[in-house]
């Protein structure tokens, strides 16, 4: 199939373009001067569909005059059907990322759970990555905390194993899940393949909602057990028909005809809409999610169809019935695609009344409530950050914080952090770490000079300078960073800070925050909230440090440790330190477990244990 150039040809005429477009289905490129793809669409009819945008009876939103005022070229890409066309759309828009398409972030942040059917004893995992392998995959999900919860409930109630594959291979005895009633021990005890294929099947059925279903099974294979004498089993399944009542007591029934549905909402205008999708799964609500969509040109129903391509293409489960506030023009084009995807027929619906009606309203209420909520929180953190700007006497918003700590244990393992807050919260995708080259003795100030001269040596689109350069220590540390900055020749550019912690011994209630040419730490008035964002983000920066150092130190001891141990090298120090994640757990782990790992034997484990000892 043909790709699209990444450069527009400037020397065509905008209306000669559109003259040359081929009526075929595919998919179109909007692009500005620059070149840059500002909005990708896709049509059963290019040069009908591009020819619209620019027909001057055709009656634009706000939001659209503006994009297609900015259009400079556009370039085309035929398909061979319709529904090649929106796959297609679907997969240019996660890629070029234009200004005016619906852009859903990835669901890579959220966890799912993930059940190998296909491994010899399937067990329960908390995965962030959902790979076409084969897997049943469940979620994504927004909080990691309920996931964990369900896990957790999961694994009292149904007996899998717990352990990894390689431990599973090399254990000699059952562990203490199994004393407990909670693991068949498939590791060291025969177990009927039969039987715990059930267990999975029943835990698949519990995670897709169909908790009634899986009661009456468990009631059925309960009183068949009781009938044929086998008492532990039957009480073993009698309590999981109890633990089963109590969950499906505590979720919310919102449907009466019990069916797989999602639920979209929609609040916002086309500035900043916010996405929500209701998930229920047999009539039980069982999740809320919510997505941001900045700068989006599509009308409402084309919203629809560009979100639900995207989010269908992210998760592994799609319902028969999806319910949206407005359909989109394609709609049978759409009910098609996901059907295909999900091999049983799948309809999207606007519902004008009854039930179904209630629970669109019920989406669009929450859509509203979250947008609201997160508005207010936007408007308070602007305030708080308005406010700091006046009382640093700042020449703009400190909408980029940037603040670095240092770290060491008795002048061993120096080590420095940087952390990045964008608007006042985290922005953990500009955090650094950086190992101390040039100082060998415990030299804070050198040190400090050291990582500023490194991060502010290089700045550029990858690098982009804060609005305020924030440094842990008092007035040393900040004339260190002012210094810094003369050599560099940015003085001027950002504003530059110091905090210090109080001084109990002086009586001193808080901390202190330095400004270059001041001797007195400045005021910063009644407003609390100021300097409790300086703290946190310093705050932030010593956990981010101390942790680094900590696993620093970690792998040098653990080097040194382990030197002595013939057959224990690089490779397989990494592999120890992959898998356990810090010597502390290196050291608490049993022989068993050590001898787990691949390439390490029994004998390995025993001097590996005695080496750390």
């Amino acid at each position: 199939m043909k790709q699209p150039p990444d450069r527009p040809n400037s020397s065509n005429n905008l209306a000669e373009v559109i003259q040359a477009i081929s009526d075929s289905p595919g998919v179109y490129l909007m692009k500005e001067a620059s070149g840059k793809i500002i909005y990708v669409g896709k049509a059963i009819n290019l040069q009908k569909r591009v020819a619209s945008y620019f027909q001057r009876q055709v009656t634009h939103s706000a939001k659209t005059a503006i994009m297609v005022a900015r259009v400079a070229d556009i370039e085309t890409v035929v398909t061979a059907s319709e529904k090649e066309a929106l796959i297609l759309e679907s997969n240019l828009i996660k890629r070029y990322r234009p200004r005016y398409n619906v852009v859903l972030k990835d669901d890579k942040r959220y966890p799912s759970i993930r059940i190998d059917i296909n491994a010899p004893y399937p067990k329960i995992e908390i995965v962030r990555k959902t790979p076409k392998d084969g897997a049943v995959y469940f979620g994504p999900f927004s909080s990691a905390h309920a996931v964990r919860q369900t896990v957790k409930l999961i694994n009292k109630m149904f007996p899998l194993r717990k352990c990894s594959d390689r431990t599973l291979n090399h254990r000699t005895r059952p562990c203490i899940h199994h004393q407990m009633g909670q693991c068949l021990a498939p590791c060291c005890l025969t177990v009927d393949a039969k039987v715990y294929r059930g267990l999975v099947k029943e835990v698949i059925l519990f995670l897709k909602g169909h908790t009634p279903e899986l009661i009456k099974r468990v009631r059925r294979l309960m009183l068949k057990a009781s009938t044929e004498q086998e008492y532990e089993t039957a009480a073993a399944l009698r309590d999981r028909m109890v633990a089963l009542e109590k969950t499906i007591e505590r979720q919310v029934t919102v449907t009466t005809d019990f069916l797989d549905r999602d639920v979209i909402g929609i609040s916002g205008n086309s500035d900043f809409r916010l996405v929500t999708v209701m998930t229920l799964r047999r009539g039980f609500l069982q999740g809320v999610r919510h997505f941001e969509i900045i700068h989006a040109a599509p009308e409402k129903g084309e919203l629809v169809a560009q979100f639900l391509v995207q989010y269908y293409q992210q998760t592994h489960e799609i319902p028969v019935e999806v319910l949206v506030p407005e359909l989109p023009e394609d709609n049978s084009l759409l009910e098609e695609t996901l059907s295909e995807w999900r091999l049983r027929r799948v309809r999207v619906r606007q519902p004008q009344r009854g039930e179904k009606r209630r629970l669109l309203e019920m989406a669009e209420s929450n859509s509203e409530n979250i947008l609201r909520e997160r508005l207010q929180k936007a408007t308070r953190e602007s305030a708080v950050l308005e406010a700091l700007k006046r009382r640093l006497r700042l020449d703009r918003l400190p909408a980029r914080i940037e603040c670095f700590d240092n770290s060491n244990l008795a002048g061993t393992n120096p080590v420095s952090a940087m952390v990045v807050f964008v608007n006042g919260r985290p922005h953990k995708a500009g955090y650094r770490h950086y190992t101390i080259r040039t100082v060998s003795s415990p030299d804070d100030y050198a040190s400090m000079a050291e990582v500023l001269f490194r991060r502010y040596g290089k700045l550029g689109p990858s690098n982009p300078e804060p609005d305020l350069l924030l440094v842990d220590g008092g007035k040393g540390q900040l004339n260190i960073a002012v210094a810094v900055m003369d050599q560099l020749g940015l003085t001027g550019r950002f504003a530059i800070a110091g905090i210090a912690k109080k001084d109990v011994e002086k009586e001193e209630i808080e901390d202190k925050i330095y400004l270059p040419n001041r001797t007195n730490p400045i005021n910063l008035g009644a407003d609390g909230r100021l300097l409790l964002l300086l703290q946190q983000i310093r705050d932030e920066a010593h956990r981010f440090a101390v942790t680094f150092q900590r696993k620093q130190r970690n792998r040098k001891m653990m080097k040194s440790s382990l030197d002595g141990v013939a057959g224990v090298g690089p490779k397989r120090k990494r592999l120890l330190m992959k898998h356990f994640g810090s010597l502390k757990k290196i050291r608490a782990a049993t022989v068993d477990e050590l001898s787990g790992l691949p390439g390490i034997n029994a004998t390995m484990a025993e001097a590996i244990k005695q080496a750390l000892t």
